[in-house]
This record gives C-alpha cells, structure tokens and sequence, in this order.
C-alpha cells in the first residue's frame, strides 16, 4: 500500500530538436551525449521489447484466457511502435556519436551510417551493423502502423505479430550484441561498498564463488529498475515501462531459477549462506506475484494516468525495495557492522522522510480519534488546523496511490458540518489511517526504528 519514492533531479534522455538546421549541417539532438549510457539505453529497450514479444512467458496475467481471445490488442500494438520509434532515435544518436568520433579532426560528416569503415573494431560495433538495425527498425516501426490501421486487433494479430518481429530483430547480430553489452553493464551496478567486500575481505572459495555469480544478477535487476525510477522522477510517459517490466521479469525467473539449482546441489544447509540464497528466492517468489499477478496486470487496458502512475510507481517501490534489501542482507553477512545507507546513500534520506511520516500519521491518528469519541464536539478549527498541517507536509512522503484517499478524507472532513454524518466520517477516516500507520511502519528503512508506542 506504502512506499517512499526519493525524488531527485536528473537530466532527460533526450533534449530539443533544432529545426532551423542548414543544408550540410549536423544539429545536436541532445547535449553532453554519452556513448556508454546510449549503448546500454538502446540494449535494455531492445531486451525489453525482446521480452514483450515472448508470448509464451507474458510477464502480465490477464483475468482468463476467453478475454484474453477477445479483447482489443491494439494499445499492445502501440507500445510496440512508441518502443521502435524510441529505439530508432537512439540508434540515430548513436551512429552520429560514433561518426563524431571517427570525425574527430573536425571534418564534418553527414548522413547516418554511409562511410564508417574507420569505425569497424571500435566497441565491435561496425557501420554495417548500425545501418543494417537502423533499416529493420524502419521497417518495423511501418509494419507497425499498417497493422495498427486495421484496428481493432486481436490476439490472433498479436500472436503473428509478435512473431514475425522477434524473428525480424533476431535476424539483426547486433540487437543480441547490444543486449549483452546492456546486461554487462547492469551486472556492474553492484554497489562499491559490496564490491570492495568481495574484492578485499577474506571468504572461503565456496562462498566467495557463489556470491560473485549471484549479486551481479540482483544488480542487474536494480540497474533495469533504476530506469524506471528516472522515468517516474522525469514525469515521462510510463506505460513503455512495461517493457523494462517485462525484462525484470525474465531476469528474477532467470535469478531465482538459478539460486534453486544451486541450493539443492548446497554442501551444507546450515550455513548463512543457504539461508540468505533461499530467503532471497523467497522474498523475490513473493514479490514477482505482487507485482505481476496485481499490480501491472491489466494495465495496458487502462486509461487514467493517475491510476497509471500509481500502479507503476507501487510495482517499482516493491521490486526495487526487495531487491535493494536482500544486497543489504548480503553485505551484512560479509560485514555484520555495516550500515545500509552505505550501502545505499539514498536509503538515509528515505529513512529520514520515514520517521517524520510516521510520526505526523500517528499524531494525526490520535487527532481523529479523539475527535470521533468527542461525538463532534471536537473543536473544529483545531482539527481543521491539524488536516491542513498534514497536507503541507506528511501527504507528500505518501505512496502516490494513496495521496489521493488521504486528500479525500480530509476534504470530506473539513466540509461536513453536521455533526451525525461527521462521527461516522471520522471512524472511516481513523480506520484507514490506522492501517496505513502500519504500511508505513513496516518500511524497509524503519526495519531497526521499531515504533515505541508507550512513549508517544
């Protein structure tokens, strides 16, 4: 029901497109463009888009298989073609790079990929490879939309397309070139703090051997999600995130089918070791059903972006909180005194916006309940003043998805007068707060915080 999403500032991906470009002359789509994060931005929407089109392993459970027959494929279609236009646009920023590179004396070259043979052997990347992706996507993104024009689609359209662009893109090296380079790059999001353990503290050959093949794989869960963070800190449009869900999605199935294999070849149950990789099976089991079989289930269908966000932002918080929380567990066994916000540095500030959230809902708990058993006799100015007060500051720290039940409550609350309909409103009200009292209060960061109820 409840998670804390720090909110950073992070430039865009993309900047403003000059269109008072001259003949001959090449204009900067984006600013600062770096070579690394467009290879790996390009290989995570391509295994996205991999993931998305393997019917046979849908990430996202739909109610039952006659709706499934039935219903209108199309806004599937759509997701295809805003992901292949995307891709398109990186493959452009891409190639002009590398044509910047291979330029570097200063001599100007136009055009996307015509004369690269200077390139061949630079990252393994050729111009022919570039050129030849930069076609498919061409042809697909047209394929695309021709399909989309016999709308409505059903899932026979889907399967045949799913198909025929799964073989379109396999057919292309480099797609399977620049995912690889993408999952390399997501393994090495490891913290440094655990990085350093594992490089420095000495472990027996077993342990030191399994933890080195297992963590890489959690960071690469983590460095799938952190995208899906920017793109709800940036506002963007977030129904393309499925896509990235749908590769999480194979990645924990891959991950814990993994960690299974491994623990019942396991020398010794009893150690620490087996019971950090089962609880870590466990917890990622439990947190993939949430997830997939609720939280994102159906919600290609849906249409209000409020409820939208909310949905992505709570299937987030769960993935990335686990995750994050099972590294931490790891490191602790390697170095019982180390602390998770070194672990993390932005767990500190969320520990932080915690304790307050949890401090203003259990004095605005108090508030409403004292007021309910006043039998409306509370004085209405001093509990409005408290409502207001929470407004400014603790409905912020909320999960979205409940910002909006809170603000409801509390507009009811301030404009019922009569004092019958304003005793049951309250106990409502009390309710709810009193359950999301302890959402909050089972936050991972409040874990070593327990709340001291005979204090307050």
């Amino acid at each position: 029901m409840d998670a804390l999403v720090n909110h950073n500032s992070a430039g865009e991906l993309f900047g403003p497109v000059s269109s008072g470009a001259k003949q001959r002359t090449v204009t900067p789509i984006i600013e600062a463009v770096d070579k690394d994060r467009l290879i790996f931005d390009l290989g995570m929407w391509l295994s996205g888009l991999d993931s998305f089109l393997n019917i046979r392993n849908h990430a996202f459970i739909e109610e039952s298989r006659t709706k499934a027959s039935s219903r209108d494929w199309t806004r599937e279609f759509r997701l295809t073609r805003s992901t292949l236009l995307l891709c398109s646009r990186l493959t452009f920023q891409l190639s002009k790079v590398l044509n910047e590179e291979r330029s570097s004396g200063g001599v100007e070259v136009v055009g996307l990929v015509e004369d690269f043979d200077g390139l061949k052997g630079n990252d393994d990347i050729s111009a022919d490879e570039i050129y030849r992706l930069s076609m498919s996507l061409k042809d697909a993104s047209l394929l695309n939309d021709g399909m989309m024009r016999a709308a409505p689609l059903k899932f026979g359209e889907w399967t045949a397309w799913c198909n025929t662009l799964k073989e379109k893109l396999d057919s292309v090296p480099i797609v399977a070139k620049l995912i690889s380079r993408a999952e390399k790059t997501g393994e090495e999001f490891l913290p440094d703090v655990l990085r350093k353990l594992l490089d420095n503290k000495p472990l027996p050959f077993s342990v030191e051997a399994d933890l080195r093949l297992v963590l890489p794989r959690f960071a690469k869960v983590l460095k799938w999600l952190s995208v899906i963070e920017e793109m709800l800190r940036s506002d963007a449009p977030l129904k393309s995130s499925l896509l990235i869900f749908s590769r999480v999605y194979e990645q924990i199935q891959d991950l814990t089918s993994y960690i299974n294999n491994r623990l019942l070849r396991f020398p010794n149950e009893e150690s620490e070791l087996f019971g950090q990789l089962d609880g870590a099976v466990y917890t990622a089991s439990i947190e993939l059903r949430k997830v997939y079989n609720h939280e994102l289930a159906g919600l290609t269908e849906m249409r209000s972006v409020p409820m939208i966000y909310a949905k992505i932002e709570t299937a987030w918080a769960l993935l990335n909180d686990s995750f994050q929380l099972t590294l931490i567990n790891f490191a602790q066994m390697l170095d019982p005194a180390i602390g998770s916000d070194s672990i993390f540095p932005n767990l500190k500030v969320k520990l932080t916006h915690s304790l307050q959230l949890r401090q203003d809902m259990w004095e605005l708990l108090n508030i409403v309940k004292e007021a309910e058993q006043m039998n409306g006799e509370y004085p209405a100015k001093k509990l409005k003043a408290h409502l207001n007060s929470f407004l400014k500051t603790g409905l912020n720290l909320l999960f979205f998805k409940d910002r909006e039940t809170v603000e409801r409550f509390i507009e009811e609350v301030s404009v019922t007068a009569n004092k019958k309909d304003l005793v049951p409103l309250l106990h409502r009200f009390g309710a709810y707060l009193e359950t999301l009292f302890g959402q909050v209060n089972m936050r991972v960061v409040l874990a070593e915080h327990p709340f001291d109820f005979q204090k307050q």
